[in-house]
């Protein structure tokens, strides 16, 4: 107890010195090595014993993780680390490596300012790297590189020394093209990975050890002796001689920039307000003294304390009892209850967080994951946290008593509070709840934990594809009327421009960014003047425009007419399943000039019917959700690997040899990769190395359209027949 009161003393003296401060997260492809080196870099630090050091999987505090060997939340740490004559507090975040908790790894991102990139020695950059790295630079994250078991390249791969460095070399090279791939602007102001530098770390967490140049000068071991003692299996010498804790930490505290640095840069990326603002100033300087600005990034629930709010404070210092406000929820007041930070799986109370670091507070009542908190009545928030991927797979859950139902509406509640990848979906009506998530693995764990820790006995359905509806062709102007025939509607329907699609897709445009800003980028995407002024929502990839000019009472029945738009956009007229890439364009209105006969009531239902009457005569089409695939097979199992991936309606897009093996990528509809897994396995004999990743949505084969939108429409029990556009719009 002595020696974990001493590290967090020494971890509060520093919280104030932000020039002393990093926060880092380490990010992978699962299985090359994170967590055993999250493991060492704390056994380095003293928190944990060394010999338990990548065994104890410290980061992996959940039973779950244990049983499965895999990081399913993202965990954080605090910590010392001396380096040349100072003490560094570095805030760690230790993020899962699997495809289906992406969300995970994006979310981290937002409270970080570095990253280390760990990389397997044997299997080089992996589709996981890619997304991780495209999610910190994403972020204006800078990276550094740590090669991890090259052990094995010397004892299983039996190279020889020369080959040995060309293999890393590659494996550098790889990660260097993909950064400069994503954003040559940064890799040219020094972001590109340099082993002359010290950017690149090389060894073998399990066994405790790591070179880099830089460290090679200060203990003396070189390459040479890498290779000597990984033949004679003398890992120990090596651990001594030259520990990973210290290579890999010198690294962070070099070459990963502080809070100070980071901020100046990261600011403007992830927040459009102005910068000239009190709050503004105070973000750019990480001002402990200004304004509270803080970004939460992840929630979790605690027995005893309740909701657990996660996340980095850019400007202003967190004390207990502070009054503060959740943007976006009516200003509510929200009183802090406690201020602390978290060291693994237990959380630590102290008297207050200055700007630069990442608090763990208990009050935030109202707060969610991407909620902007502060003590002003007005704020322009954060950026809202866009994940990689999108949820694909659905399972319908119920209580397995009747009087657990209560229980389970609120147990999903917070479900949809602490992973906003998981989308809920609660029927009051027929009683059903849906949980969407990443696949099969995502929600198997989601469903596991609500029987575990939320101790509500469910029954699951087998799990269900997520589609998506979206436009063909255009129409309109199409009118909507109100209920009572007094308010008239008209909207134009189309597909929105691919380039305006990627232009929120990659963050670029928001609803939060000054009107001219964004007018301009449309303009420049290629939009036309009028249509560019008029945006006035976004949801999703979908954009609302109203075009019309001088209609009296539309700007106060406006707040309705796009919640009537929200609505047609979360299901649409196929299949009530969500719409993207849809332009509509509010043409013409004709009101009612008492406001008592354009309520919610009259408004609501008239937009929705007109929208999606409107897109099912634009041609309305149904996509479904597409992953990529990457299998590493021996050359003669490839054929066997083709086969599973074309037996899928899947498509092989690249077969290269790398050595002895094959990498063959391709892609697969997610409704034909149900048990893929355990049919590669046993159609390679177990040889087939393989992962997936989201790889967005395609036109569904006219062929099976239909077949699918009448199961789905069976399911949800709607009309159990195509709709037509007289089912919205009347004659």
């Amino acid at each position: 107890m002595a020696r974990a009161a001493k590290i967090v003393e020494r971890v509060t003296a520093l919280m104030d010195k932000p020039d002393r401060i990093r926060n880092i997260g380490i990010v992978a492809h699962i299985d090359h090595g994170k967590t055993t080196l999250s493991d060492n870099l704390l056994a380095g630090a003293g928190m944990i014993s060394e010999e338990l050091a990548g065994k104890q999987l410290f980061m992996d505090s959940d039973e779950e993780e244990q049983a499965r060997g895999i990081t399913i939340d993202a965990s954080n740490v605090s910590m010392v680390h001396d380096y040349e004559g100072g003490s560094y507090l570095i805030n760690m975040i230790d993020t899962p490596g699997h495809v289906d908790f992406g969300g995970d790894v994006t979310r981290a991102m937002r409270a970080v300012d570095g990253a280390v990139v760990v990389v397997d020695a044997v299997e080089g950059p992996m589709p996981q790297t890619e997304t991780v790295l495209r999610q910190a630079l994403k972020e204006q994250v800078k990276p550094v590189l740590f090669i991890n078991k090259v052990d094995r390249l010397i004892n299983e791969l039996k190279v020889d020394e020369m080959e040995m460095q060309i293999r890393l070399g590659k494996v550098i090279d790889k990660v260097n093209k993909l950064i400069r791939g994503m954003n040559e602007d940064l890799y040219n102001q020094g972001w590109r990975l340099d082993p002359k530098n010290g950017s690149v770390a090389f060894g073998s967490a399990l066994y405790k050890w790591a070179v880099s140049v830089p460290f090679m000068k200060k203990s003396g071991v070189s390459f040479k002796e890498v290779f000597q003692k990984c033949r004679e299996g003398d890992m120990k010498w090596l651990a001594k001689s030259s520990p990973l804790y210290a290579v890999i930490l010198d690294m962070v505290v070099k070459h990963l920039p502080n809070p100070i640095e980071a901020q100046k840069r990261r600011i403007g990326v992830i927040w459009k307000g102005d910068k000239e603002t009190p709050e503004g100033k105070a973000m750019m300087n990480c001002d402990p003294n200004g304004p509270i600005t803080f970004m939460i990034t992840d929630i979790s629930f605690d027995p005893h304390a309740g909701e657990v709010a996660t996340g980095r404070l850019f400007s202003g210092s967190l004390k207990r009892g502070m009054e503060l406000f959740v943007m976006g929820t009516a200003g509510k007041v929200n009183r802090l209850q406690q201020v602390g930070i978290f060291m693994g799986s237990e959380r630590v109370e102290v008297e207050q967080i200055p700007a630069g670091n990442i608090a763990a507070v208990t009050g935030l009542r109202d707060a969610i994951v991407g909620s902007t908190v502060t003590n002003l009545k007005e704020m322009t928030p954060f950026e809202s946290l866009k994940h990689y991927s999108e949820p694909v797979m659905t399972v319908a859950v119920e209580a397995k008593n009747m009087a657990d139902l209560p229980k389970l509406v609120e147990v999903l509640r917070q479900v949809g509070k602490e992973d906003p990848t998981v989308k809920v979906t609660i029927n009051e009506e027929t009683g059903e709840h849906l949980i969407s998530g990443m696949g099969e693995l995502h929600l198997e764990i989601i469903t596991h934990r609500i029987k575990r820790d939320k101790h509500v006995e469910i029954v699951t359905s087998p799990p269900i594809v997520v589609y998506r509806e979206t436009v063909s062709g255009s129409a309109g102007p199409v009118e909507g009327k109100s209920p009572n025939r007094h308010n008239r509607f008209y909207f134009e329907i189309s597909p929105l421009e691919p380039a305006i699609v990627d232009l929120i897709r990659g963050d670029r445009i928001s609803m939060n960014m000054m009107e001219l800003e964004r007018r301009n980028i449309l303009i420049a995407a290629g939009m036309e003047k009028e249509e560019a002024k008029g945006v006035r929502d976004m949801f999703g990839t979908n954009l609302f425009i109203d075009m019309t000019k001088g209609i009296q009472y539309l700007s106060e029945t406006m707040e309705l007419i796009l919640e009537g738009f929200h609505e047609a956009m979360e299901g649409g007229p196929l299949a009530d399943e969500p719409v993207m890439n849809v332009k509509v364009k509010l043409v013409d209105v004709k009101l009612h000039e008492d406001a008592i006969h354009r309520g919610p009531a009259q408004v609501i239902p008239a937009v929705r019917a007109a929208i999606k009457g409107g897109m099912l005569l634009a041609g309305a089409t149904l996509l479904e959700p597409i992953q990529k695939i990457q299998i590493n097979i021996p050359a003669e199992q490839m054929g066997n690997a083709t086969s599973q991936i074309q037996g899928r309606r899947g498509q092989i897009l690249d077969i290269a040899s790398e050595g002895d093996s094959i990498v063959v990528v391709g892609k697969a509809p997610v409704a034909e990769l149900f048990g893929f897994a355990g049919d590669l396995r046993s159609a390679t004999e177990g040889r087939a190395m393989w992962s997936t990743e989201f790889a967005g949505f395609e036109l569904i084969p006219s062929s099976l359209a239909k077949e699918v939108i009448l199961a789905i429409r069976k399911r949800k029990g709607l009309k159990h027949e195509m709709p037509r556009p007289d089912d919205y719009l009347e004659r």
